[in-house]
């Protein structure tokens, strides 16, 4: 439909131009147009969705991390991700953009695994906790920024989330490449679960771990990359890593410093899929 419309207007703007030309002064006539031999085909818009109200995409994945917060032993997760590429709702107005350009909102969800009273012998166990919450970022052709506040349940509850910003490189049309970094926060609450010493374990560890109240604020500062390619047609494989420094209270905890590391590391690799539905 937009093909036809842009070869009306063509023509139409030919036929004007021929009747003004018509009409101009010899002396006009003798100015000569560039004329190119194979004029280039018109080119729908690149934001252009059609009928389609809503596209989404959910992935599942596994992926290596720390046991726990500020942990130098490693485990095996299973992780699901969902990110809204493009909203459209009548009376408000149309947000986002092809492969993820524009503003973006979606879920973001974090899995900490669970801490084992036998993993520091006279601190208490953490059970594994489970973040939810949303994601917004804006992204353009070579960069974005990002952020993500989630609430935490299980071991720790509390406030927590990431900011970070990266530079974008897309080699194909298939293959997309980030890479920046990014800090992750957290509340009080939060920290406390994971960096906290309480006296009763300060006792109870013969004194190894001194007593500590770990606070809010940032808890690491460090990089991230991501490779995401396009196998099929709305089918994707994900590769993500990241380094991150424990940085303030989190990193100035006991936990951390007599039996952690202050270097964590993660690498993921998942699949998803882009799903598009029209719903108005």
């Amino acid at each position: 439909m937009e093909y036809q419309v842009i070869m009306r207007l063509n023509l139409t703007a030919s036929l004007a131009a021929i009747v003004l030309a018509g009409a101009m002064p010899a002396a006009a006539q003798d100015v000569y147009a560039p004329y190119e031999p194979n004029p280039a085909p018109p080119v729908a818009a690149a934001y252009d969705y059609g009928d389609t109200d809503f596209v989404f995409e959910l992935g599942i994945g596994v992926a290596a991390q720390p046991d726990y917060l500020g942990s130098d032993n490693y485990m095996a997760s299973i992780y699901g991700f969902g990110s809204v590429e493009y909203l459209n709702i009548p009376g408000l107005g149309a947000f986002g953009g092809r492969d993820g350009r524009g503003f973006s909102i979606g879920p973001s969800f974090n899995y900490v695994g669970e801490r084992d009273s036998n993993d520091l012998a006279g601190i208490d166990g953490v059970d594994a906790t489970y973040e939810l919450g949303l994601r917004a970022g804006y992204e353009w052709d070579n960069a974005e920024v990002y952020g993500a506040l989630r609430y935490g349940l299980g071991g720790a509850e509390g406030l927590t989330g990431d900011i970070g910003a990266n530079l974008i490189a897309r080699p194909t049309d298939r293959l997309r490449l980030k890479a920046g970094p990014v800090a992750t926060f957290a509340d009080a609450d939060y920290n406390d679960a994971y960096f906290s010493v309480s006296p009763r374990e300060f006792v109870n560890s013969g004194g190894r771990f001194a007593a500590y109240d770990a606070g809010g604020g940032f808890n690491s500062v460090g990089i991230h990359g991501e490779a995401r390619y396009e196998i099929f047609t709305d089918y994707f494989v994900n590769l993500d890593a990241s380094w991150n420094r424990l940085v303030g209270d989190a990193g100035d905890s006991p936990i951390v410093k007599v039996a952690g590391d202050d270097d964590q590391y993660y690498i993921g690799l998942g699949v998803s899929k882009r799903f598009s539905l029209d719903l108005f």
